[in-house]
């Protein structure tokens, strides 16, 4: 057998095992995974039960798992899940927009720049540190309409992830780099979107990624301002009328939609990231 026959043979059970070890690790997550699920529907399960058979907490039956699905199997198939679904995605996306719009280019010069980290340290770190939602009062006399105070919010609480991770990617980059691209006559919007943003990319995603978390968290909250749209607000709607099973269910598409964001935010580092997976 020739040489090259072997190595081709090599190559081949190489492969083949790397897709065994790829689908091994899959099924052995998925089980996790499930195994994890279960035992947080049977904490659920007992705790709707205990609720149920108190009569001092039997009218919070609803938050019981049963109830808690009926109802959102109602909600799905009637529409109204997705009709207060759809106003706090676009007021999260628009939030995040600006967070973005905002954030990297900041990143990027305070990255770049040393005089800038330095002024913008202290006063930034400053107004990290305020929640979110302490510039409710001041977002809603500064803006017409509540959906654009809530915008506002949500921007105030993923801008700060972004722009720091942003930040931090920027130093990371090798100075060598920008000194090829010089000596190959690189302008600098070709250092812009050839090295820079390549570059950044992943720790961006990160600082992304953070964000729509942080932005999730904030979103319930700020919707109780005036709105009579949204998740929050359908939470604030369901527990005013004490349909504790609607509560639930909106709980549950809250939580769904928040896994569901952070899993493509993931997916979105990883195929950023410089460093394959075997």
């Amino acid at each position: 057998m020739s040489a090259e026959a072997i190595d081709g043979a090599a190559l081949a059970q190489f492969e083949s095992e790397a897709r065994a070890r790829k689908v091994g690790d899959a099924s052995r997550g998925a089980g996790f995974a499930l195994i994890g699920l279960a035992v947080l529907l049977a904490v659920w399960w007992v705790g709707g039960k205990i609720i149920a058979d108190n009569p001092a907490t039997a009218n919070f039956a609803g938050f019981a798992p049963a109830p808690t699905f009926e109802k959102l199997w109602e909600m799905l198939r009637s529409g109204f899940a997705w009709r207060m679904t759809w106003p706090s995605l676009m007021r999260i996306g628009a939030g995040l927009a600006w967070a973005i719009a905002i954030g990297v280019p900041m990143g990027i010069v305070i990255g770049r720049f040393r005089a800038a980290r330095e002024a913008s340290s202290v006063p930034f770190q400053f107004l990290r540190m305020i929640s979110p939602l302490a510039w409710m009062p001041i977002a809603v006399l500064a803006f017409p309409s509540w959906d654009r105070a809530i915008i506002f919010l949500i921007g105030v609480a993923a801008v700060w992830p972004i722009l720091f991770s942003t930040a931090h990617g920027f130093r990371r980059i090798d100075p060598a780099w920008f000194k090829v691209g010089r000596n190959l006559g690189a302008r600098p919007w070709h250092m812009l979107f050839t090295i820079i943003m390549p570059a950044i990319a992943q720790d961006a995603l990160a600082g992304i990624r953070l964000a729509v978390g942080v932005a999730w968290i904030v979103l319930v909250p700020a919707e109780f301002l005036g709105v009579t749209s949204g998740l929050g607000y359908s939470i604030n709607d369901a527990r005013d009328a004490l349909e504790y099973d609607r509560l639930a269910a909106t709980v549950v598409i809250i939580g769904v939609i928040g896994f569901s964001l952070d899993w493509i935010c993931e997916r979105a580092i990883r195929k950023a990231s410089w460093a394959r997976e075997e």
